[in-house]
């Protein structure tokens, strides 16, 4: 959240274009993008047709942005449809901001939770580095590290040149004299700890493993018992999305007919209207 904040004031000071944003996002980007002082505009994301990506509308709509536009991309394990696009739709995505000179701008909350693996859970920020585009990427490492209560994260600003970056960094350290001040330490020093120790390193990413192939495994379990439960539809969805979140398209038997049940597989159930959420935990 704070990286998200710091870079949408930046770039509403230097690069003030609309913000495009999938339709549906983390709720909170809506409040971060209107405080930071710049307007949004959704493009197509989900398709509820298909519980998928609606991958035409999305490609169509950054072939129509204006040159400029600041897009928002979730790099992995996509809040809250748990659609994600597939390594040759990114490829085809990297060709569409090159050619209209969009503004990339990855959120990088749940690294590992999609596969499992940290590097390609990263393919898509890599891909758009290796295309030697200019982005920016805010990465918490709140939920992978287990230090939600630390606010730890990181903002990365891939600039052009390294006098590009020196006047990025002092606009940038401005912002965050202005707005924070000084970041929480010990939740940093806990990450440069594991990060920098090749043993911590690899029982990190072991257990970050464990994590995933649960989250796997309850997607199974839950798409296995309600088939054999009998319940009308297919639901090849469940396993085919991605990471914490899920829209499962289960109906929820209340007053209301139109409401859709929110399972949290931690005990807790939530009505979302229109909508489905599975929140994996």
């Amino acid at each position: 959240t704070g990286g998200l904040r710091v870079a949408l004031e930046f770039l509403a000071e230097h690069i003030p274009a609309k913000v495009y944003i999938p339709n549906p996002t983390w709720s909170n980007h809506l409040q971060i993008i209107e405080r930071s002082g710049l307007r949004y505009v959704e493009y197509p994301y989900y398709d509820p047709k298909t519980r998928g990506l609606n991958f035409q509308g999305f490609k169509r709509a950054l072939e129509n942005a204006n040159p400029g536009s600041i897009i928002l991309l979730h790099a992995c394990a996509h809040n809250p449809t748990g659609v994600d696009p597939t390594q040759e739709q990114w490829r085809e995505l990297v060709n569409v901001f090159k050619e209209r000179r969009l503004v990339p701008y990855f959120g990088s909350a749940y690294q590992s939770f999609a596969t499992g693996d940290l590097y390609r859970d990263a393919y898509p920020i890599r891909l758009f580095l290796a295309e030697g585009l200019q982005m920016v990427v805010a990465q918490s490492l709140a939920k992978n590290f287990g230090l939600y209560g630390e606010r730890t994260g990181a903002l990365h600003i891939v600039c052009r040149s390294k006098e590009i970056r020196d006047k990025v960094l002092s606009q940038v350290r401005l912002i965050i004299r202005a707005m924070y001040s000084n970041p929480p330490i010990h939740g940093a020093r806990v990450v440069d700890r594991i990060l920098n120790n090749p043993t911590y390193f690899a029982e990190w990413k072991a257990e970050l493993k464990v994590v995933s192939e649960r989250i796997i495994r309850m997607r199974k379990l839950l798409k296995d018992e309600l088939i054999a439960l009998g319940t009308p539809g297919t639901w090849d969805h469940i396993v085919n999305q991605i990471g914490m979140f899920s829209y499962t398209c289960l109906l929820y038997t209340s007053d209301a007919a139109d409401d859709l049940l929110c399972v949290d597989l931690g005990g807790r159930r939530i009505i979302k209207k229109k909508k489905i959420l599975i929140w994996w935990i």
